[in-house]
């Protein structure tokens, strides 16, 4: 058995964003200078209890895409913070008058400190801030971290996390995780508000990838985090807590998608997936659900890699019965619209342990053949050509097919880090580049540019 390993990003030592290898070769010098990669739901735009998007596309859609339009946050006015450019300063100077107030306490109060994150927080999202923010890395994370360690609402810790999941996906660091780590657990641990909670969970995910986090620290957090799974929370005092266990499923799946073998820690990892599966929160559920699908995704490339396969205790059929029940709860008891996100997330994912393919892959078919377009009549089922992967991003005129559940949680936990800002950093940032690969990518259809597809909001 292979031993754990975190996938390098960085194998080349320099990352080159997206924007920068589609120019040429001598427009790029200014490229080369871009922050070194790192190897790789709460929201800031929203609360940790606010409704995730549906996940998967149903048979019955045409099209499944994601509109990049997301508000800003409801944590504060943004109308505060941004500026016309025309009239005023630009969005660099703003971040330097933030970042100078994140380290000016003296004068500050938790009013005044919660608009400074908040401000500082849009912007790191919407703009591609690597080098402001790399030059003053240390002193902005301890800022951040004082906030989190003795704030004086639970509005300004939250805020504070998010904006150290941004700041680090912005600029990663090979030598912060052991000064984070700790006060972030602490904070996950100590504090009693859920979204604290929940901030805290995904930070830590984010430090162990991009804070310079060893392969064993990674492998303790899996742990860790399988911890508060499987004690419905109760392991960092948030018993029953829908956010918080949300939070851990979704940290584990993305930390997980970045490592070459998590043999060791799929057992207990799937014996505790399954339990949730009977969770009275509706986004357990179906997180549980899609970390099982990773894990009998990931079984399968490893059987393809190296001829072994990596022997799971559960099968998969007895699995496919189970979701098929969890998908179906009474009506008294779930309301109607958690009742269809059930359904598409499960269909998603029975489909996916049926056939051995990602997410919201569809098994619907069309004619491979139109008669009324000058094609023969259809007669036989091969003749039919399968719709397959509708989950799809769009972002700008790009269209992004996510078909492995390993790329769907990196894309869910940049979604939550960068909200309305993915576009942004999809194209700026090289970490977030190398953190998505190469996927599938499909140019956005006539129809769709002018409003014949029906398009689904890019959520926070």
């Amino acid at each position: 058995m292979r031993d754990l390993r975190l996938k390098v990003l960085r194998e080349s030592g320099k990352t080159v964003s997206r924007k920068a290898r589609s120019r040429p070769e001598s427009t790029q010098g200014s490229a080369k200078n871009s922050p070194a990669g790192s190897p790789a739901h709460s929201r800031h735009t929203s609360p940790a209890v606010s409704r995730a998007g549906s996940r998967y596309a149903s048979d019955e859609d045409v099209s499944d895409d994601y509109d990049d339009s997301v508000s800003c946050s409801t944590f504060s006015n943004d109308s505060e913070f941004v500026t016309d450019q025309s009239q005023g300063p630009t969005w660099e100077s703003r971040l330097q008058d933030r970042i100078a107030e994140l380290q000016d306490r003296k004068r500050s109060n938790v009013d005044r400190r919660e608009k400074t994150i908040a401000a500082y927080l849009h912007i790191v999202k919407h703009h591609f801030a690597g080098a402001e923010v790399g030059g003053s890395l240390a002193e902005i994370l301890s800022a951040l971290m004082r906030s989190v360690r003795t704030g004086g609402s639970s509005v300004e810790k939250a805020l504070a996390l998010q904006a150290v999941q941004a700041t680090l996906l912005t600029s990663p660091s090979e030598a912060l995780f052991d000064d984070l780590y700790t006060p972030l657990q602490t904070a996950c641990e100590d504090e009693e508000d859920s979204d604290v909670k929940a901030a805290a969970i995904h930070a830590m995910a984010v430090a162990a990838l991009f804070g310079g986090g060893s392969e064993a620290a990674a492998e303790e957090f899996l742990d860790y985090l399988i911890s508060i799974i499987d004690s419905d929370g109760e392991a960092v005092g948030a018993v029953d807590s829908g956010p918080v266990v949300t939070a851990a499923l979704q940290s584990w799946a993305f930390v997980a998608s970045q490592m070459d073998d998590i043999a060791e820690q799929v057992y207990d990892a799937m014996e505790a997936f399954v339990e949730q599966l009977d969770s009275r929160d509706v986004e357990v559920q179906t997180s549980a659900g899609s970390n099982i699908a990773l894990i009998f995704e990931a079984a399968r490339d490893e059987e393809e890699e190296t001829g072994e396969p990596l022997r799971l205790q559960y099968d998969p059929k007895k699995l496919i019965s189970r979701m098929a029940q969890v998908s179906k709860p009474a009506a008294k008891q779930t309301s109607r619209r958690d009742r269809r996100h059930l359904r598409k997330n499960f269909a998603s994912i029975v489909t996916s342990l049926e056939h051995g393919k990602g997410p919201g892959y569809s098994t619907s078919g069309r004619p491979a053949s139109n008669p009324h377009t000058g094609g023969s009549k259809v007669e036989h089922d091969q003749d039919m050509s399968e719709f397959g992967y509708r989950e799809k991003l769009r972002i700008g005129d790009t269209v992004v097919v996510v078909d492995s559940w390993s790329l769907l949680a990196r894309i869910e936990m940049i979604r939550i880090v960068l909200g309305g800002g993915f576009p942004t950093h999809f194209t700026d940032n090289p970490t977030v580049s190398d953190l998505l690969g190469n996927p599938q990518t499909e140019q956005l259809s006539i129809s769709s540019l002018t409003g014949g597809a029906r398009s689904k909001k890019f959520r926070r």
